[in-house]
């Protein structure tokens, strides 16, 4: 008999969902609202119509993220660090380093046999991060989605000198005053997200292969200057967003594994029974 794993990666900006068993079977991506209950019960509900699976046939579900304690229905709570290790050593067994660029913080980890060794974390300040480049963007009046292609096209990035998301929008807008080219200004703006990353990371002891995960791996220009600080090319997954939901899918898997080879049970929670009713 088929045994089914999900993993819900509830964060800040969008929360991800997967359910697999040999493979993916099915995924959800989209963005995290202010009642996270329902916004988990939805994406869910979602990826079960997309495997074609009751909820009763999923074995164990494992939830990960930001707001990981407001999934109702999940059997365990693991923390993002270890489950986008397991991801990523899942989908990219010969990465070593991981860095990871959300929404609201950005993180490196360090792996050794798929599993995170050591880590390191910036969730105090918007620099680093995606919201960083979607707060300049406004500021610009540009398209967040154009941001990366615009920047590669930059002749003589400028050095933008502030990391406070607010003083450096001021001074973005100053320099487009002044008759920078945008792309120019563009191109800055992801050399000094690059540089704050790399700071942040190279305290681990960066070793390759090392793979970009997250919203700020979809950003072809953020990924050419971390490559350009790096010396060397990064490894981007299939769907850089979905590594923490893989990897809470494989350690729900892990878990039932470890227990079976015990002989123990694995009771499912009183309030994913509860919850149930959600999935019928």
């Amino acid at each position: 008999m088929s045994q089914y794993f999900a993993g819900i990666d509830l964060g800040s900006t969008m929360t991800k969902v997967v359910i697999m068993n040999q493979a993916v079977l099915a995924s959800v991506i989209g963005p995290t609202g202010p009642e996270h209950r329902k916004l988990a019960n939805r994406v869910m509900e979602e990826a079960l119509v997309k495997a074609n699976l009751p909820f009763a046939d999923i074995t164990y579900v494992v939830a990960t993220g930001y707001g990981r304690i407001n999934v109702p229905f999940a059997d365990k709570q693991i923390t993002e660090i270890s489950c986008h290790a397991r991801g990523v050593g899942y989908l990219l067994p010969e990465v070593r380093t991981v860095i990871d660029i959300g929404g609201q913080d950005s993180k490196g980890i360090k792996l050794k046999d798929g599993r995170a060794v050591d880590f390191v974390m910036n969730d105090k300040c918007a620099a680093g991060t995606g919201r960083f480049l979607e707060v300049t963007a406004e500021g610009l009046g540009v398209k967040l989605d154009d941001m990366g292609k615009l920047s590669l096209t930059a002749k003589n990035a400028v050095r933008i000198s502030n990391t406070c998301t607010v003083f450096a929008t001021q001074e973005v807008v100053a320099k487009l005053a002044e008759g920078v080219p945008l792309p120019d200004i563009i191109g800055g703006l992801h050399e000094a997200i690059a540089a704050r990353v790399y700071s942040m990371v190279r305290r681990l002891k960066i070793e390759r292969e090392v793979a970009l995960t997250g919203g700020g791996a979809k950003n072809i220009g953020l990924v050419k200057a971390l490559e350009t600080k790096l010396g060397y090319p990064v490894l981007v997954p299939p769907e850089p967003l979905l590594t923490g939901a893989i990897g809470a899918a494989l350690l729900g898997k892990d878990i039932v594994k470890e227990a079976a080879e015990k002989g123990e049970t694995l009771p499912r929670s009183e309030r994913r029974l509860q919850e149930a009713t959600f999935f019928t």
